[in-house]
Protein backbone atom coordinates (compact mmCIF):
# COMPACT_ATOMS: atom_id res chain seq x y z
CA UNK A 1 0.00 0.00 0.00
CA UNK A 2 1.14 3.30 -0.83
CA UNK A 3 0.92 6.09 1.77
CA UNK A 4 1.53 9.77 1.19
CA UNK A 5 2.11 12.26 3.62
CA UNK A 6 2.00 15.44 4.27
CA UNK A 7 5.58 16.66 5.07
CA UNK A 8 6.12 20.27 5.27
CA UNK A 9 6.72 19.93 9.12
CA UNK A 10 9.43 17.10 8.94
CA UNK A 11 11.46 19.22 6.58
CA UNK A 12 10.94 22.17 7.66
CA UNK A 13 10.13 22.04 11.52
CA UNK A 14 12.39 21.93 14.38
CA UNK A 15 10.35 21.16 17.27
CA UNK A 16 6.56 20.22 17.57
CA UNK A 17 4.87 19.18 14.69
CA UNK A 18 8.31 18.18 13.26
CA UNK A 19 9.55 15.68 15.83
CA UNK A 20 6.23 14.45 15.85
CA UNK A 21 6.17 13.89 11.24
CA UNK A 22 9.89 12.36 11.77
CA UNK A 23 8.94 9.93 14.85
CA UNK A 24 5.90 9.10 13.06
CA UNK A 25 7.57 7.98 9.80
CA UNK A 26 10.43 6.09 11.63
CA UNK A 27 8.31 4.15 13.29
CA UNK A 28 6.16 3.09 10.13
CA UNK A 29 9.10 2.45 8.29
CA UNK A 30 10.76 0.30 11.01
CA UNK A 31 7.64 -1.59 11.92
CA UNK A 32 5.71 -1.81 8.94
CA UNK A 33 8.12 -2.09 5.97
CA UNK A 34 5.84 -3.52 3.39
CA UNK A 35 4.31 -0.24 2.76
CA UNK A 36 5.38 2.40 0.42
CA UNK A 37 5.77 5.67 2.25
CA UNK A 38 6.16 9.38 0.14
CA UNK A 39 6.51 12.87 1.58
CA UNK A 40 5.30 15.84 -0.13
CA UNK A 41 6.26 18.92 0.83
CA UNK A 42 7.06 22.15 -0.47
CA UNK A 43 10.74 22.49 0.51
CA UNK A 44 13.15 20.75 1.85
CA UNK A 45 15.32 23.12 4.00
CA UNK A 46 17.20 21.33 6.48
CA UNK A 47 19.79 19.05 4.99
CA UNK A 48 20.38 16.91 8.30
CA UNK A 49 16.41 15.92 7.99
CA UNK A 50 16.47 15.14 3.89
CA UNK A 51 19.32 12.55 5.31
CA UNK A 52 16.70 10.58 6.98
CA UNK A 53 14.75 8.85 4.19
CA UNK A 54 15.67 7.64 0.72
CA UNK A 55 16.06 10.31 -1.73
CA UNK A 56 12.96 8.82 -3.85
CA UNK A 57 10.66 8.79 -0.71
CA UNK A 58 10.86 13.14 -1.31
CA UNK A 59 8.41 14.55 -3.59
CA UNK A 60 8.26 18.24 -4.25
CA UNK A 61 6.83 20.86 -6.71
CA UNK A 62 7.18 20.12 -10.48
CA UNK A 63 6.48 22.85 -12.98
CA UNK A 64 6.06 26.31 -13.31
CA UNK A 65 3.09 27.06 -11.16
CA UNK A 66 3.50 24.17 -8.60
CA UNK A 67 6.90 25.35 -8.05
CA UNK A 68 6.15 29.64 -7.48
CA UNK A 69 2.97 28.88 -5.82
CA UNK A 70 3.72 25.78 -3.51
CA UNK A 71 1.24 26.46 -0.91
CA UNK A 72 -1.33 26.42 -3.84
CA UNK A 73 0.07 23.06 -4.93
CA UNK A 74 0.07 21.79 -1.02
CA UNK A 75 -3.60 22.92 -0.80
CA UNK A 76 -4.94 21.59 -4.20
CA UNK A 77 -2.69 21.02 -7.12
CA UNK A 78 -0.87 18.36 -5.24
CA UNK A 79 -4.06 15.91 -5.56
CA UNK A 80 -2.96 15.32 -9.30
CA UNK A 81 0.48 14.26 -8.43
CA UNK A 82 -1.15 12.06 -5.58
CA UNK A 83 -3.34 10.27 -8.29
CA UNK A 84 -0.20 10.01 -10.64
CA UNK A 85 1.89 8.08 -7.97
CA UNK A 86 -1.11 6.01 -7.09
CA UNK A 87 -1.51 7.08 -3.37
CA UNK A 88 -4.37 4.71 -1.77
CA UNK A 89 -3.99 7.10 1.60
CA UNK A 90 -3.27 10.44 2.31
CA UNK A 91 -1.79 11.44 5.85
CA UNK A 92 -2.21 14.81 6.98
CA UNK A 93 0.30 15.19 9.69
CA UNK A 94 -0.21 18.76 11.19
CA UNK A 95 -4.34 18.98 10.72
CA UNK A 96 -4.30 19.80 7.27
CA UNK A 97 -5.37 18.33 4.37
CA UNK A 98 -5.48 18.71 0.32
CA UNK A 99 -8.87 19.67 -1.07
CA UNK A 100 -10.85 17.36 -3.28
CA UNK A 101 -9.55 13.79 -1.96
CA UNK A 102 -12.44 12.51 -2.52
CA UNK A 103 -13.33 13.08 -5.28
CA UNK A 104 -9.63 11.68 -6.93
CA UNK A 105 -10.71 8.40 -5.08
CA UNK A 106 -7.32 8.99 -2.40
CA UNK A 107 -8.75 8.01 1.42
CA UNK A 108 -7.78 10.16 3.84
CA UNK A 109 -6.63 10.57 7.35
CA UNK A 110 -5.49 13.77 9.82
CA UNK A 111 -4.02 13.99 12.40
CA UNK A 112 -5.36 16.57 15.06
CA UNK A 113 -2.93 17.65 17.89
CA UNK A 114 -4.68 20.64 19.64
CA UNK A 115 -6.90 23.47 19.29
CA UNK A 116 -5.54 25.69 22.06
CA UNK A 117 -6.39 28.39 19.33
CA UNK A 118 -10.44 28.22 20.05
CA UNK A 119 -9.66 27.04 23.60
CA UNK A 120 -7.64 30.29 24.16
CA UNK A 121 -8.39 32.59 21.69
CA UNK A 122 -6.85 35.15 23.23
CA UNK A 123 -2.99 34.25 23.15
CA UNK A 124 -3.45 34.45 18.87
CA UNK A 125 -3.68 36.92 16.62
CA UNK A 126 -7.46 36.70 14.90
CA UNK A 127 -5.87 36.34 11.01
CA UNK A 128 -4.30 33.61 12.69
CA UNK A 129 -7.55 31.89 14.07
CA UNK A 130 -9.49 32.59 11.45
CA UNK A 131 -6.69 30.56 9.04
CA UNK A 132 -6.73 27.66 11.52
CA UNK A 133 -10.28 27.23 12.15
CA UNK A 134 -10.92 27.25 8.33
CA UNK A 135 -8.10 24.80 7.81
CA UNK A 136 -8.97 22.16 10.86
CA UNK A 137 -12.54 22.11 10.33
CA UNK A 138 -12.12 21.55 6.72
CA UNK A 139 -9.97 18.50 7.53
CA UNK A 140 -12.06 17.13 10.58
CA UNK A 141 -15.32 17.23 8.21
CA UNK A 142 -13.81 16.16 4.71
CA UNK A 143 -11.32 13.07 5.83
CA UNK A 144 -12.10 9.55 6.03
CA UNK A 145 -10.40 9.35 9.45
CA UNK A 146 -9.66 11.23 12.31
CA UNK A 147 -6.64 10.38 14.74
CA UNK A 148 -6.23 12.56 18.31
CA UNK A 149 -3.01 13.03 19.95
CA UNK A 150 -5.23 12.49 23.43
CA UNK A 151 -8.30 12.30 24.86
CA UNK A 152 -8.69 16.31 25.48
CA UNK A 153 -8.15 16.79 21.76
CA UNK A 154 -10.65 14.70 20.91
CA UNK A 155 -13.14 16.01 23.12
CA UNK A 156 -12.42 19.86 21.78
CA UNK A 157 -13.09 18.30 18.24
CA UNK A 158 -16.33 17.11 19.21
CA UNK A 159 -17.29 20.02 20.95
CA UNK A 160 -15.73 22.93 18.55
CA UNK A 161 -16.49 21.01 14.98
CA UNK A 162 -19.33 19.10 16.35
CA UNK A 163 -17.65 15.86 14.64
CA UNK A 164 -19.15 12.58 15.26
CA UNK A 165 -17.66 10.34 18.54
CA UNK A 166 -17.17 7.91 16.55
CA UNK A 167 -15.54 8.99 13.33
CA UNK A 168 -12.05 10.01 15.82
CA UNK A 169 -9.83 7.73 17.12
CA UNK A 170 -6.85 8.33 19.61
CA UNK A 171 -3.20 7.50 19.28
CA UNK A 172 -1.17 8.72 21.46
CA UNK A 173 2.48 10.43 20.14
CA UNK A 174 5.85 8.95 21.06
CA UNK A 175 9.09 10.41 21.26
CA UNK A 176 12.52 10.04 20.18
CA UNK A 177 14.74 7.10 19.98
CA UNK A 178 17.53 9.19 22.24
CA UNK A 179 15.27 9.90 25.54
CA UNK A 180 14.88 5.69 25.82
CA UNK A 181 18.15 5.21 26.30
CA UNK A 182 20.15 5.37 29.90
CA UNK A 183 22.83 7.83 30.46
CA UNK A 184 25.94 7.43 32.15
CA UNK A 185 27.49 9.70 34.68
CA UNK A 186 30.34 10.56 32.93
CA UNK A 187 27.79 12.06 29.74
CA UNK A 188 25.94 14.03 32.50
CA UNK A 189 29.07 15.46 34.28
CA UNK A 190 30.59 16.47 30.56
CA UNK A 191 27.30 18.27 29.51
CA UNK A 192 26.42 20.03 33.13
CA UNK A 193 30.55 21.44 32.38
CA UNK A 194 29.89 22.00 28.91
CA UNK A 195 26.59 24.06 29.22
CA UNK A 196 27.73 25.77 32.64
CA UNK A 197 25.13 23.76 35.22
CA UNK A 198 24.82 23.14 38.51
CA UNK A 199 24.87 19.40 40.24
CA UNK A 200 21.35 19.26 40.81
CA UNK A 201 18.39 22.01 38.89
CA UNK A 202 14.73 21.28 38.04
CA UNK A 203 13.86 21.32 34.87
CA UNK A 204 11.40 23.25 32.21
CA UNK A 205 11.23 22.71 28.27
CA UNK A 206 8.73 24.35 25.98
CA UNK A 207 8.81 27.25 24.28
CA UNK A 208 8.70 30.35 26.45
CA UNK A 209 5.74 31.64 25.68
CA UNK A 210 2.82 32.42 28.32
CA UNK A 211 0.93 29.74 28.17
CA UNK A 212 3.45 27.49 29.02
CA UNK A 213 3.04 29.13 32.67
CA UNK A 214 7.09 28.97 33.32
CA UNK A 215 6.77 32.09 35.41
CA UNK A 216 4.95 30.12 37.91
CA UNK A 217 7.86 27.97 38.28
CA UNK A 218 10.04 30.73 38.52
CA UNK A 219 8.10 32.77 41.81
CA UNK A 220 7.75 29.00 42.93
CA UNK A 221 11.61 28.59 43.62
CA UNK A 222 11.93 32.24 44.94
CA UNK A 223 12.92 30.90 48.48
CA UNK A 224 13.62 27.65 47.47
CA UNK A 225 17.35 26.82 47.23
CA UNK A 226 17.32 25.06 43.98
CA UNK A 227 17.98 26.33 40.41
CA UNK A 228 16.09 26.00 37.44
CA UNK A 229 16.96 25.56 34.02
CA UNK A 230 14.74 26.46 30.87
CA UNK A 231 15.16 25.35 27.41
CA UNK A 232 13.15 26.34 24.70
CA UNK A 233 12.33 29.19 22.10
CA UNK A 234 12.12 32.80 23.21
CA UNK A 235 9.24 35.10 22.67
CA UNK A 236 8.31 38.17 24.55
CA UNK A 237 6.91 36.57 27.33
CA UNK A 238 10.67 35.88 28.54
CA UNK A 239 11.24 39.69 29.59
CA UNK A 240 8.39 38.60 32.58
CA UNK A 241 10.79 36.07 33.42
CA UNK A 242 13.68 38.15 33.32
CA UNK A 243 12.38 40.66 34.60
CA UNK A 244 10.37 38.89 37.87
CA UNK A 245 14.36 37.12 37.83
CA UNK A 246 16.30 40.21 38.22
CA UNK A 247 14.01 41.99 41.08
CA UNK A 248 14.52 39.21 43.03
CA UNK A 249 18.44 38.74 42.00
CA UNK A 250 17.62 35.55 41.30
CA UNK A 251 19.85 35.58 37.89
CA UNK A 252 22.28 32.84 39.37
CA UNK A 253 19.45 30.18 39.88
CA UNK A 254 17.85 30.45 36.43
CA UNK A 255 20.01 29.26 33.48
CA UNK A 256 18.30 29.91 30.10
CA UNK A 257 19.39 27.17 27.73
CA UNK A 258 18.25 27.07 23.49
CA UNK A 259 19.69 25.31 20.12
CA UNK A 260 20.60 21.83 21.85
CA UNK A 261 20.04 18.59 19.47
CA UNK A 262 18.08 15.73 20.59
CA UNK A 263 20.78 14.01 22.05
CA UNK A 264 22.19 16.65 24.41
CA UNK A 265 18.50 17.14 25.56
CA UNK A 266 18.05 13.88 26.40
CA UNK A 267 20.88 13.97 28.66
CA UNK A 268 19.93 17.06 29.99
CA UNK A 269 16.75 15.31 31.22
CA UNK A 270 18.54 12.49 32.67
CA UNK A 271 20.12 15.14 34.64
CA UNK A 272 18.06 16.44 36.35
CA UNK A 273 16.55 16.30 39.91
CA UNK A 274 12.79 16.79 38.52
CA UNK A 275 11.17 17.86 35.44
CA UNK A 276 8.25 20.63 36.27
CA UNK A 277 5.63 21.52 33.40
CA UNK A 278 3.24 23.73 35.08
CA UNK A 279 1.41 24.41 31.39
CA UNK A 280 -1.92 26.02 31.27
CA UNK A 281 -2.69 24.01 28.55
CA UNK A 282 -1.45 21.39 25.53
CA UNK A 283 -2.84 19.12 22.95
CA UNK A 284 -0.87 16.21 24.69
CA UNK A 285 2.56 17.63 25.98
CA UNK A 286 5.27 15.49 24.85
CA UNK A 287 7.52 17.22 27.41
CA UNK A 288 6.35 14.72 29.68
CA UNK A 289 6.86 11.77 27.79
CA UNK A 290 10.58 12.70 27.16
CA UNK A 291 10.85 13.29 30.94
CA UNK A 292 9.34 9.79 31.85
CA UNK A 293 11.32 7.77 29.73
CA UNK A 294 14.35 10.00 31.05
CA UNK A 295 13.51 8.95 34.30
CA UNK A 296 13.19 12.12 35.66
CA UNK A 297 10.51 12.59 37.65
CA UNK A 298 7.20 15.08 36.55
CA UNK A 299 5.55 17.74 38.31
CA UNK A 300 3.09 18.95 35.57
CA UNK A 301 -0.89 20.72 35.60
CA UNK A 302 -3.30 19.11 37.52
CA UNK A 303 -6.20 19.18 34.91
CA UNK A 304 -6.81 18.96 30.70
CA UNK A 305 -4.35 16.43 29.51
CA UNK A 306 -1.55 16.64 32.07
CA UNK A 307 -3.10 13.41 33.72
CA UNK A 308 -3.44 11.58 30.94
CA UNK A 309 0.37 11.89 30.06
CA UNK A 310 1.77 11.83 33.27
CA UNK A 311 -0.02 8.90 34.60
CA UNK A 312 -0.50 8.20 37.88
CA UNK A 313 2.88 8.66 39.45
CA UNK A 314 3.46 12.15 38.97
CA UNK A 315 3.08 14.69 41.11
CA UNK A 316 0.12 17.46 40.37
CA UNK A 317 -0.18 20.64 40.44
CA UNK A 318 -2.37 23.69 40.54
CA UNK A 319 -0.85 25.88 37.27
CA UNK A 320 -1.52 29.19 38.74
CA UNK A 321 -0.89 28.15 42.79
CA UNK A 322 2.79 29.44 43.41
CA UNK A 323 2.42 27.82 47.25
CA UNK A 324 1.18 24.66 45.79
CA UNK A 325 3.86 24.34 42.97
CA UNK A 326 6.47 25.24 45.72
CA UNK A 327 5.07 22.77 48.12
CA UNK A 328 5.02 19.90 45.23
CA UNK A 329 9.05 20.70 44.24
CA UNK A 330 9.89 20.83 48.05
CA UNK A 331 8.31 17.38 48.68
CA UNK A 332 9.70 15.84 45.14
CA UNK A 333 13.47 16.97 46.16
CA UNK A 334 13.92 16.54 49.38
CA UNK A 335 12.17 12.73 49.34
CA UNK A 336 14.24 10.53 48.12
CA UNK A 337 12.67 7.75 48.02
CA UNK A 338 9.39 9.45 46.44
CA UNK A 339 12.02 10.45 43.76
CA UNK A 340 12.88 7.06 43.27
CA UNK A 341 9.16 5.77 42.77
CA UNK A 342 8.24 8.47 40.84
CA UNK A 343 11.31 7.40 38.38
CA UNK A 344 10.79 3.74 38.15
CA UNK A 345 7.02 3.72 38.20
CA UNK A 346 7.00 6.94 36.09
CA UNK A 347 8.99 4.76 33.23
CA UNK A 348 6.96 1.72 33.68
CA UNK A 349 3.74 4.28 33.07
CA UNK A 350 5.31 5.37 29.12
CA UNK A 351 5.77 1.89 27.71
CA UNK A 352 2.36 2.58 26.26
CA UNK A 353 4.00 5.32 24.00
CA UNK A 354 6.45 3.12 23.12
CA UNK A 355 7.02 2.58 19.09
CA UNK A 356 6.26 -0.79 17.97
CA UNK A 357 2.72 -0.37 19.93
CA UNK A 358 2.18 2.78 18.46
CA UNK A 359 3.03 1.34 14.91
CA UNK A 360 0.51 -1.23 15.21
CA UNK A 361 -1.95 1.20 16.34
CA UNK A 362 -1.33 3.10 12.95
CA UNK A 363 -1.23 0.31 10.82
CA UNK A 364 -4.93 -0.69 11.85
CA UNK A 365 -6.02 2.49 11.25
CA UNK A 366 -4.86 2.73 7.72
CA UNK A 367 -6.12 -1.13 6.95
CA UNK A 368 -9.56 0.10 8.51
CA UNK A 369 -9.67 2.78 5.55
Amino acid sequence: MKIGFDAKRFFNNTSGLGNYSRDLVRILSKFVPQNDYLLYTPKTSIEHYTNLVDSKQIKVPHGYINRHFPNYWRTKRIVSDLKKDQIAIFHGLSGEIPVDLGAAQVKSIVSMHDLIFMRYPALYRPIDRWIYQKKFAYACRQSDKIVAISKQTKNDIIEFFNIPEEKINIIYQGCHEAFKTEKTAAEKEALKKRLGLPNEFLLNVGTIEERKNALSIVKAIENIDIPLVIVGKSTKYQLQLKEFIDKHQMNHRVHFLSGLNMQELSVLYSSALAFIYPSIYEGFGIPIIEALYSGTPVITTNSGVFPEAGGPFSQYVSPHDIEDIRHSINRVIEDTALRQEMRIKGLAYAQQFNDEHLAAQWNAQYLAL
